[in-house]
């Protein structure tokens, strides 16, 4: 453990996020466990505000997302208590209008550039290596928060799945499936909806390291200081260096077309089935296996 071990002042247990500092890592953890930490719109401002404190203070060298409780995080949220995608928040990731007023497709191609595909985007800009540390579910929107990180520590329990083509709707907002994975393996992943064990991710190259449950907090830490001991400058600009190699492989273009086909079959689902999620919910989708 290093030596500085500093919690958030003023940090409540019923916080979305939680923000801890030790040493040179920024522990970053997503605080809905209720709720297998599904991600409502607080969650994904508060986190926006996590990661930016991390970038913003000079003796952070590397951030560490995680999940508290059993799960990494089973997804967006579609219906728990908290569920507030109505309401409007301060947009930070573009410049698309306050969701909340409008109607139809303006309303939901709005908020979802702002909340999914904008905050991802910017989220995988942070100019400090980013390490998920994933346990249990880690689905659909889960999948999006572990995509943006650098380097993904999976727990032997943690499992990867992206069900929503059950909704008719291909793939999640942030669509990095091709890049994150063979694109055979990928049509598979999708098409069947089944989950990927951390095992298998480990082989197909999505998952850096898979280690027992109880050693996953301790791993991850590990990893991180052991990148924390490079240069602030020379982690940033390698960061960048990799990133930019992704996009001229398509991945910015790529995102923006299947952004397009994915609210292309909200918009079918919102004429032909009972709501622009095809009909599913929570109980549909757990009964399906997701």
């Amino acid at each position: 453990m290093p030596a500085a071990h500093d919690a958030s002042a003023g940090h409540s247990q019923d916080d979305p996020v939680l923000y801890e500092r030790r040493g040179p890592v920024a522990c970053v953890t997503l605080n809905r466990p209720r709720y297998r930490n599904a991600q409502n719109s607080a969650m994904t401002y508060a986190l926006d505000a996590a990661f930016y404190r991390a970038a913003e203070d000079s003796e952070i060298k590397v951030v560490v997302l995680a999940g508290a409780g059993e799960h990494f995080s089973a997804g967006h949220d579609i219906g728990t208590p908290g569920r507030d995608a109505h309401l409007p928040f301060e947009r930070r990731a573009g410049l698309w209008w306050d969701h909340s007023d409008k109607a139809g497709a303006e309303s939901r191609f709005a908020r979802e550039s702002e909340v999914y595909l904008g905050m991802c985007r910017r989220w995988r800009e942070l100019p400090k290596p980013v390490i998920a540390s994933v346990q249990g579910a880690c689905v659909a929107g889960g999948l999006m928060l572990a995509w943006i990180c650098d380097l993904i520590v999976a727990s032997e329990d943690a499992f990867f799945a992206d069900p929503v083509v059950r909704m008719g709707i291909p793939g999640v907002e942030y669509f990095a499936h091709p890049w994150v994975m063979p694109p055979r393996i990928a049509k598979e992943f999708l098409f069947t909806g089944d989950r990927m064990s951390a095992r298998r991710a480990y082989e197909v190259g999505m998952v850096n390291t898979v280690v027992e449950r109880g050693e996953l907090a301790g791993s991850t830490h590990e990893l991180a200081l052991r990148i924390a001991r490079m240069p602030r400058l020379g982690l940033a600009l390698t960061k960048r260096a990799v990133n930019q190699a992704e996009d001229l492989q398509g991945l910015h273009t790529g995102l923006d077309s299947v952004f397009g086909l994915h609210h292309l079959a909200h918009a079918h689902n919102a004429e032909t089935a009972a709501d622009p999620l095809g009909g599913m919910d929570i109980a549909s989708m757990k009964k399906a296996g997701a």
